[in-house]
């Protein structure tokens, strides 16, 4: 039996082959003609792994299996026609590559509807301006680097060969610019978030803004961690554990692609990944046409997102009980859809500009941000309170779209310790690294024992009451009531930004006002 490839080898190797198309493509495009090339490789291979088994199981001959299969394709995971498998790839001529790795994808999806738009999105013969995007020959020397090693079972486990692809992702992050946040969260703030949610057998995980998978795939290995065991060199569950399911939704077609090829490459059985606007179109619903209710929600949603307030005030799922969240900043109508989502012992952990948790605060008259925390912390007659369980900030520059540091909220239905929230500040918890900072497993740690253990620490954690918190004007940024070296705060750009739109849009609705109540009496400004 031949060694497995081991991390190391396939970061290295991936990254060769993205390299081979390097020259002629922006770093965010060429995800685009690798990652599905990628995902070919590792189908094929696996296909040619479950002939084999067939062949085993029924005593056959590999071709009299391979015929077994061709008749019935419910033997294997996924059929890979003739022209699409990579002993075949790997032999075209240079000449027509593009056109022929086009219709070998197409051909995949048409035979496995599930891949339908995921393995297909690609049209490798592709034209801008009259001019090829990829010549044939650097396709050529993209499958030639390709087929140097096998994917298929024995020869790499799902979570390797899941962490290699999710390597790829990161190194198109680092060249994508403002465009990485829509597909990428850092790799050790997923795992954060899953050990903060640590998921049990049998739960069902959501995530209304997926991208590219990361989260569910992090929750999905948090729980392997906790109830898989080893069998075989890949990782099963004992007969009596039932695995979570994961359900993702993304607006974005190549994030919404990537997603499904994360999941699959991982090797998650139970998935279920859908295309659509979340906010305005939701697609998980029940069979009354309310939404779906699951037992974790954990999401990274784009900051600080434009949204006309009409989609708040007329949704027909009933999700914004909390509060109208001003047009400059979604955050809190993200937050409301993860909430209506929740069961009724649900939880959630998302990630959300700093600013989502202080904005407005200490200041004079009506704040949408403020009022609709504290709603969130004290409820009324018409929604519940005490949701917010702990609030994480986290160091700056993590994040491939912005160098603002972000938190993490958790919110719990059922808090373990009623009137209280956690804050930690783990600013300062951070190794730096080019281009971007990093949390360390130490770190993760760390901040995760916190939060289990339900315990200040000076310098890094405090627990408040829902009374301190409206006593200071429903401000629950961490660095506000744990001090580290008497650092004054300074007021991150993108939040003076998001706070000036607001008081733009006070304003506007105020003018509004004045007019209507100046033109009953008959006045004109």
């Amino acid at each position: 039996m031949s060694k497995q490839l081991d991390i190391g080898t396939l970061e290295t190797w991936l990254w060769e082959a993205a390299c081979a198309i390097r020259g002629p493509v922006d770093a965010p495009k060429f995800k685009d003609y690798i990652l599905p090339l990628v995902f070919l490789k590792r189908l094929s291979d696996v296909f040619d792994d479950e002939v084999q088994r067939v062949a085993a199981d029924f005593g056959l001959t590999l071709e009299s299996a391979l015929e077994l299969v061709e008749d019935d394709h419910d033997l294997v995971r996924f059929y890979i026609p003739p022209q699409a498998r990579w002993s075949h790839i790997r032999t075209l001529p240079v000449q027509g590559l593009g056109q022929q790795l086009t219709d070998a994808v197409r051909a995949v999806a048409r035979e496995n509807p599930r891949l339908s738009g995921v393995i297909d999105i690609t049209d490798f013969n592709a034209t801008t301006a009259g001019q090829r995007i990829v010549d044939d020959p650097y396709l050529h020397r993209l499958v030639q680097v390709l087929s140097r090693h096998r994917l298929g079972l024995r020869d790499v486990e799902p979570d390797i060969l899941g962490r290699a692809y999710e390597y790829l992702l990161r190194k198109f992050a680092e060249g994508a610019g403002q465009s990485a946040g829509e597909f990428y969260t850092p790799r050790m703030v997923g795992i954060l978030m899953a050990r903060l949610l640590d998921p049990e057998p049998g739960m069902d995980v959501y995530d209304p803004a997926c991208g590219s998978g990361g989260l569910l795939v992090k929750t999905y290995l948090r729980f392997l961690e906790k109830y898989g065991e080893p069998q075989n060199g890949r990782l099963k569950l004992p007969g009596h554990v039932a695995e979570i399911r994961v359900f993702g939704q993304d607006i974005n077609a190549s994030a919404y692609a990537m997603a499904w090829m994360n999941v699959v490459i991982h090797d998650i059985q139970d998935a279920d990944i859908r295309l659509g606007d979340t906010m305005r179109r939701p697609a998980f619903l029940d069979e009354s046409g309310r939404l779906r209710r699951f037992d974790l929600v954990i999401a990274n949603p784009m900051w600080n997102q434009d949204f006309p307030t009409e989609v708040y005030e007329h949704d027909p799922y009933g999700r914004f009980g909390y509060g109208t969240p001003p047009a400059s900043s979604a955050d809190w109508g993200w937050v409301q859809h993860m909430v209506a989502s929740l069961k009724e012992t649900g939880r959630m952990a998302v990630v959300l500009d700093t600013g989502a948790v202080s904005r407005g605060s200490g200041t004079q008259g009506s704040n949408r941000e403020r009022d609709i925390r504290r709603r969130f912390i004290e409820g009324d007659l018409t929604v519940p309170g005490d949701l917010i369980e702990a609030v994480i900030l986290l160091p700056e520059n993590l994040f491939y779209n912005t160098t603002a540091p972000g938190i993490i909220m958790v919110i719990n239905r059922q808090k373990r310790y009623p009137g209280e929230i956690l804050l930690v500040n783990a600013s300062r918890l951070f190794v730096k690294g080019r281009p971007k900072n990093e949390l360390t497993e130490e770190h993760v740690e760390q901040i995760a024992r916190l939060y289990h253990e339900w315990r200040e620490e000076e310098g890094l954690s405090r627990i408040i009451t829902n009374q301190e918190a409206a006593a200071n004007d429903y401000n629950l940024r961490p660095s506000r009531y744990v001090a580290q070296n008497d650092a004054e705060e300074v007021l991150p750009l993108e939040e003076a930004v998001v706070l000036l739109k607001e008081a733009e849009e006070e304003r506007a609705a105020a003018d509004r006002k004045l007019n209507e109540v100046l033109g009953v009496l008959g006045l004109r400004r």
